[in-house]
Formats: C-alpha cells, structure tokens, sequence
C-alpha cells in the first residue's frame, strides 16, 4: 500500500514567524522537499532564521480526494480597488460587510498569525485562540494533478509556488460546508496579490491587495452554521489530496465572476 507522510516546515526568528511550507508527498519524495523546505527556509526575504522546524509524519488514514478550485484573476491595480472587489464578490455569497471589514482590520493591525481566522458572516471572530488562529494542515496534490496545474497556470503567466500553494489550502478549506469564503494576504513583503476563495466562484487572485514591502498579511475564513468542532478538526487533521484540476482562466471582469456564481 502506498505511504504518504506529512511533511511541514516552519521558522522563525526570535519568535516571530519568517516562513512555513508544508504538503502531502509520497515517501519517495521526502529527501527532494525537506531539501527544498530547508532552502526556503534559510534563504527566505525576511532574512536567516535562529530556528527551524521540520516535522515529517506517515498519515494514518487515505487522503480524501477533490478537485482544485477553478481559478482566475480580476485585474486590481491598487489595495483599494482590491478591497472593493473583495467585498463585492464575497458579499455576493451571503458574506455580511461588516465580516469582511473585520478580516481586513485584524490583518492590517499588523500582527501575523500563524493561523486563520475563523470570523461568522455576521463579523464576529470564532477561533480559541485570537492570537495564534487555526492553522490549515495535511493537504497536497498528486504527481499527475500538478504537472496540469503547473501547464495550466503556465498559459495563464502564473506559475510560481506560492500560487500553486495557495490554491491547494483554499481548494481543501472551501470542501467543507461550513465555509463560505476565505480572504488571504500574503505575509511576504514582496508578494502583492491577495485572493478570494469559495465553491460558489472559486479561487480569485487579486493583484496589488496591499503595496510592495509590507511584511504583514492573514488569512480568514468566513464560516456559517455547523459545529465548530468538527471544522477545526478537518482544518488541521484530516489529510486531503488534490486529483482533479479544473480550469484556470487568465484576466476576467467582476462581472463575469457575479454572473457566473448566478
């Protein structure tokens, strides 16, 4: 039977976080991708670490398979723009603006969380711990699956890991019912565009969501109903693998997002 293993990857300096990575691979894989943990680790643009942890785990259960989220990109030019796109698209799924407005409040105080945060649609924040969130865990994409994905967001000029990383958090968080809608910001000073994420329109990259060399970023996930319990459980421990991709378009309108949600 094949074996899959946990692999995670977090450092930090004097306590704050610098960088993390983590996935789901084959044994065959794990000598490859703690050489390439370790690199990004060591080599990251926040600077050198005084600490690195590198955890690889053999899953005790099969990873449940899903599809990735489709994909595209509205073309945002600066923060403001991007904030008002996200507001619109994610209001559009029942997501009150007074949530929204508190996801983006708690990312701009600056301080950021290892976790996401886990905010109702009506803004009030959920997660035990408000200081360190719930951190997604134990998801990745088979061999197969990737060479599509990297072909696919080659045509549309995107193909960059932490693209490619980004979509297969979102694509395993949306699978569960209790969520609505993610908004995430990336932490890296250089990394600008943001995304939007749902079942209902899919995962939406926002370019420009914050400017060049801000080293601070979240990320929040818009819940309804359910037990809390249960979600935080699948969030972090149940493992989930991406087998299916499904298209990723380049450039598109608002509008085309609202009216294909519709």
């Amino acid at each position: 039977m094949k074996r899959f293993f946990s692999i995670r990857m977090r450092a930090s300096k004097a306590g704050l976080h610098i960088s993390g990575a983590e996935g789901v691979y084959d044994e065959r894989d794990i000598t490859s991708v703690v050489q390439k943990y370790s690199e990004r680790a060591m080599f990251h643009e926040k600077g050198k670490p005084d600490e690195v942890h590198l955890t690889i785990e053999e899953l005790k259960e099969r990873p449940l398979k899903i599809s990735s989220l489709p994909l595209c990109t509205l073309n945002t030019r600066n923060p403001q723009a991007a904030k008002k796109a996200a507001i619109k698209v994610l209001n559009s799924v029942g997501i009150t603006e007074r949530a929204i407005e508190e996801a983006f409040k708690s990312i701009d105080v600056g301080i950021t969380m290892r976790g996401a945060m886990l905010i109702d649609i009506e803004g009030v924040r959920l997660e035990p711990d408000l200081l360190r969130g719930v951190r997604v865990s134990r998801m990745g994409i088979t061999e197969s699956a990737a060479a599509i994905l990297s072909k696919n967001l080659k045509g549309s000029g995107i193909n960059i890991d932490t693209a490619k990383e980004a979509l297969i958090l979102a694509s395993k968080v949306s699978n569960y019912p209790m969520i609505l809608g993610e908004l995430c910001i990336s932490d890296d000073p250089g990394y600008t565009t943001g995304y939007i994420a749902s079942r209902a329109f899919g995962y939406i990259r926002l370019p420009h969501i914050k400017k060049h060399g801000i080293p601070h970023g979240g990320r929040a996930f818009f819940i309804t109903g359910g037990e809390l319990k249960g979600l935080i459980e699948y969030l972090q421990k149940t493992p989930v693998l991406i087998s299916r991709v499904r298209h990723c378009r380049g450039v598109v309108k608002i509008e085309e997002v609202l009216h294909k949600k519709r």
